[in-house]
């Protein structure tokens, strides 16, 4: 649905706040907007505190997924397996059982549209061979692009205390996937997908509403609050707002609304560039019992509708019920026709990942607990007296084990394009 109309989100921004009876948030909430282009930084809040990225971790999961692919390890079409491991993984996730095969493609799909923890550990296995061994390649990239703050544990950004970036560094991380692989910049401004029958919406509260809005990455744990890496092109440009530590989805919603819209109505100037913000030294706030603790409502990763203050415009708001997409299909399984090697984990991490992440503090992407319905029937245990449970475990993950991948390199074909979502 086009929009003609400019938005008045940074006018209306606290009358929503106190008509819908929601205090600022107490604690520090680290924000930036800047040009995807040329690095400016247009305003900026703390954008180099470090943060628990929950979700947006994912975005580095995808950019090392698609160095592979550049690299000729692996291609958009080469199927990636499924696990126990990744089968393991707790909400939100697909849930498919042990050994499904997803290929690249559908699985990066699967990974901005639903957030999905099994598939992004799916995905770190067929690339690197563990969870451990993509961990070391995260760092080593973030390194590389000069994200200063950024540690990353795991693929999917469930909450481990080691695991940290900053607004700053994912505003460079932003830039770097526009930039490097430009030819799926469509995939974070996917609305919905489909899966057979099933609709899987977006959780970016900005596709659709705020004009301009084409990506990217949503994320949410306790310990974080409310994140989301936005992006917009607007009158030929294209800025990136990062918003960490919202108290809900709502909010961050509209205060990255407020971002954009201060951004654009901004000329260029002699501002900050994202290489040269100031740091700010300290460790990661954990806000757990600010956004998680008692008398808290139930939280939602998303944001269905967002109420329109009074006396404002409401077209222009991010108002209403769910925007309409055309869903982008995707699909479980090979590629007809393919004859390639498959990507899938090794038997153990290499003794370099082992090395650079210690084994203090356990990497919190498997929770046997929130297995989905699909891989708990695949892995049922029966209730038994602790040591025969343990041992019934071994048995059947021995049962379960994936072969190894085949010898040799994988071979690289042209990243392959698709149809944008369209809003209706």
């Amino acid at each position: 649905m086009p929009f003609e109309m400019k938005s008045v989100l940074s006018k209306s921004l606290l009358a929503t706040l106190l008509l819908t009876g929601v205090a600022a948030p107490a604690h520090a909430a680290p924000s930036l907007v800047a040009d995807l282009i040329t690095g400016e930084v247009i305003a900026q809040e703390e954008a180099t505190r470090a943060w628990y990225p929950a979700s947006l971790t994912k975005l580095m999961t995808a950019y090392v997924a698609l160095n592979a692919v550049r690299e000729g390890r692996v291609t958009l079409e080469t199927p990636f397996v499924m696990s126990m491991r990744a089968a393991r993984a707790a909400p939100s996730k697909m849930g498919f059982n042990p050994s499904t095969e997803v290929t690249l493609e559908n699985a990066l799909k699967m990974l901005m549209v639903k957030s999905a923890n099994d598939i992004a550990v799916m995905i770190a296995e067929g690339i690197s061979g563990s969870v451990e061994d993509f961990a070391l390649e995260m760092n080593n990239t973030a390194r590389k692009l000069g994200m200063t703050k950024s540690v990353f544990v795991n693929p999917n950004g469930l909450h481990d205390p080691r695991h940290v970036s900053s607004a700053r560094d994912l505003a460079v991380l932003a830039r770097a996937l526009y930039k490097d692989f430009p030819e799926v910049a469509d995939f974070y401004g996917i609305g919905a997908l489909k899966l057979d029958d099933k609709i899987i919406p977006t959780h970016n509260g900005l596709l659709g509403r705020y004009p301009g809005a084409d990506g990217m990455k949503t994320g949410f744990v306790c310990a974080s609050g409310f994140n989301v890496v936005a992006s917009a092109l607007r009158d030929r440009r294209h800025l990136v707002v990062v918003v960490l530590g919202s108290p809900n989805a709502k909010l961050r919603t509209l205060k990255a609304a407020d971002l954009f819209d201060k951004g654009f109505e901004a000329g260029h100037g002699q501002r900050a560039n994202l290489n040269n913000l100031p740091e700010i030294a300290g460790p990661a706030p954990n806000i757990r019992d600010q956004i998680c603790g008692k008398g808290r409502a139930n939280i939602q990763e998303d944001d269905l509708a967002v109420l329109a203050p009074q006396g404002s415009d409401k077209r222009a708001l991010i108002s209403g019920p769910r925007p309409l997409f055309e869903p982008v299909d995707v699909f479980v399984g090979r590629k007809d026709g393919w004859t390639g090697p498959v990507a899938q984990p090794r038997a153990a991490p290499s003794a370099a990942a082992l090395a650079a992440i210690s084994a203090a503090g356990a990497i919190a992407y498997a929770n046997p607990s929130s297995i989905g319905a699909a891989a708990s029937q695949a892995i049922t245990i029966k209730k038994l007296p602790p040591k025969k449970v343990i041992a019934k475990k071994k048995i059947v993950a021995k049962k379960m084990l994936i072969k190894k991948p085949a010898a040799g390199p994988l071979t690289a074909t042209p990243i392959a394009s698709h149809k944008k979502a369209s809003t209706q």
